[in-house]
């Protein structure tokens, strides 16, 4: 078990073929200031440069996931020039946004373990992973409405989704919380079990030991389905499919499926 920290805020441990990371700001409910961001992209570059890194499991230190932003690195003094120092748009711009799109492109599948409240750019975070696994006690709020905002870091994204719209639009309106099990009941998150850090780590050893770039592929493909026709999309999958077909994991399934043995694949 090979066990460095990336930095105070971000927690990073290898476990076999399983990267675990953990948001480490238990005081602040794992709150996002911009050094947290900085060392969770470590954290997932030290997993992307493993080869041996399969799948990897995000998780929060203490009684939350994550609450969002940490309002305290915003500068609300009274005084000139407020309105711009208050600004949000420049650390969605340079933090959240490249966060979320550092999860949705990585190289393997990623599971979050929600382990407690999930507020804010928290909730998004949890959604912008490909699987979500929450604990009972669990929940999801959309804060921004009750600071005046709206669903940042792809929430009004991923909401509507993942809820449609009548649901996405009461819960981003009225920042009403959202208990893990409705969570689970409308769609939001995968499940829902009293231990989510193990049941999170067994479902990524189980995505561990398969075609990594397949799965990767299919999320790709999952995710942007919405932007496309059925014709556009029918091209998208054979383009896809051509690609896999070039790959190591493509022709030992084949195989080893023809010669009724477990395949051995290498996320190649």
């Amino acid at each position: 078990m090979h066990t460095p920290a990336t930095g105070a805020s971000v927690l990073y441990e290898e476990r076999g073929a399983v990267a675990l990371v953990t948001l480490n700001r238990p005081e602040a409910l794992n709150s996002f200031t911009r050094q947290m961001h900085r060392d969770l992209w470590d954290a997932l570059d030290r997993a992307e440069a493993n080869p041996v890194i399969r799948a990897l499991v995000l998780t929060g230190a203490g009684r939350g996931f994550c609450a969002g932003a940490d309002l305290a690195e915003f500068d609300f003094e009274p005084g000139p020039d407020l309105i711009r120092r208050a600004d949000p748009g420049p650390v969605i711009d340079q933090a959240f946004n490249p966060t979320a799109r550092r999860i949705q492109s990585l190289r393997v599948p990623v599971i979050a373990a929600v382990n407690g409240v999930a507020a804010g750019a928290g909730a998004s975070l949890a959604m912008t992973c490909d699987i979500a696994i929450a604990a009972p006690g669990a929940s999801f709020i959309q804060a921004f409405s009750k600071i005046g905002l709206i669903p940042d870091a792809g929430g009004s994204w991923f909401l509507v989704e993942r809820l449609g719209l009548a649901r996405a639009m009461a819960l981003a309106l009225t920042g009403d919380k959202l208990p893990a099990a409705h969570a689970k009941e409308w769609g939001m998150i995968w499940d829902v079990q009293d231990d989510p850090l193990a049941a999170a780590l067994a479902m990524a050893e189980k995505l561990a030991v398969m075609p990594t770039r397949a799965l990767v592929a299919t999320r790709a493909l999952l995710r942007d389905a919405s932007t496309r026709t059925l014709n556009q999309q029918l091209d998208a999958e054979r383009d896809t499919q051509s690609a896999l077909g070039a790959t190591h994991d493509y022709i030992e399934g084949v195989t080893a499926f023809r010669q009724k043995r477990a395949p051995q694949f290498k996320g190649e």
